[in-house]
This record gives C-alpha cells, sequence and structure tokens, in this order.
C-alpha cells in the first residue's frame, strides 16, 4: 500500500523573538495602524521591516517558504467587537492573490482569532487561537477566519500582512 499526500494546511505561529536592542517597536506599528485607518496607505517604518523581514526569513529558514510581501493592512477593534469572516483570497484572480496570512499583535488584550476550515467531509472546523502582544499566525490566504476582541475596555490594534510564495 503506498500513501500520497495531495494536500496539507499547515498553521505556524509563536512570538517573534527579536534579538535585545532590536525589539519590534510596537507603539510606533500601532500608530501605523492609526495613520493606516485614515489614508488606507500603512506607512514604511524600521518596525514594520523588521517584522516583515523576520516572518520572511523564519519561513524560509524553518520552513523552506520562502514568501514576497504582498500587502500590509492594520485593524483597530472595538471592545467586545467580533469581525465579520474574512478571506485574502480573490478567486477572480488566483494567480495574483496572496498565499499566505500573518496577523499581528500590536496591542491586544483578549483577543482570539478563529480559523475555519475543512477536513474531509468534517465541515466547518475551526481552530481557535489567543493573539496576544508580540505573537504571530501565520496561515493559508484561503481559509476563511475572524477576529474577536473580547475584553470590554480597550481597543486592539492587529496587523496583517499577507504573502506571496
Amino acid at each position: 500500500m503506498e500513501k500520497k499526500v495531495l494536500t496539507e494546511q499547515a498553521l505556524y505561529f509563536g512570538d517573534v523573538n527579536m534579538p535585545k536592542y532590536f525589539e519590534i517597536n510596537r507603539p510606533e506599528l500601532a500608530l501605523d495602524i492609526f495613520k493606516y485607518t485614515f489614508t488606507e496607505k500603512f506607512p514604511m517604518s524600521k518596525s514594520l521591516d523588521k517584522l516583515d523581514t523576520y516572518i520572511r526569513n523564519y519561513l524560509n529558514a524553518k520552513h523552506d517558504i520562502p514568501v514576497l510581501s504582498k500587502t500590509r493592512e492594520g485593524f483597530i477593534f472595538q471592545p467586545n467587537e467580533t469581525t465579520k469572516p474574512f478571506m485574502d483570497i480573490n478567486f477572480e484572480s488566483l494567480k495574483d492573490s496572496a498565499d499566505y496570512t500573518m496577523l499581528y499583535g500590536v496591542g491586544v488584550e483578549d483577543c482570539y482569532v478563529t480559523i475555519l476550515y475543512d477536513n474531509n467531509r468534517k465541515k466547518q472546523q475551526y481552530w481557535k487561537v489567543n493573539l496576544t502582544h508580540n505573537k504571530y499566525i501565520i496561515f493559508p490566504s484561503s481559509n476563511m477566519y475572524f477576529i474577536t476582541n473580547n475584553q470590554n475596555k480597550e481597543l486592539n490594534f492587529v496587523l496583517k500582512m499577507t504573502y506571496r510564495q
């Protein structure tokens, strides 16, 4: 009997572990997200470049997945807000779509990301992960997901970057 894996959906997650004195400046990224909400253009910054480089190098070195940055967006979530479901793929132009979505906790408190997927006949399965300060989650852009801000006092700042393989 032989086995052939036809498809695999991998999720990557963890903390961004930068060397001392090269840490990500999360307040700077939060300000960038705030600016993005008004201009819809994400400003370049040292912290954004450090994070992007860390993610691209991590995927390439640890998982042999070379990627190129595609888009950057920032979100500010109100207390007790749950987003509508997102999917970061354009079915009308698959060749131009992103392959991976990365969510990064810039300033988050009691925030969850729910990623939806199918497992053969088991439809509408989900994986729920707590998104905390300085944590990232990377998953295929073809997965639907939503974000929940469970606490009732603070805004949550989340950075989204997409990548092409």
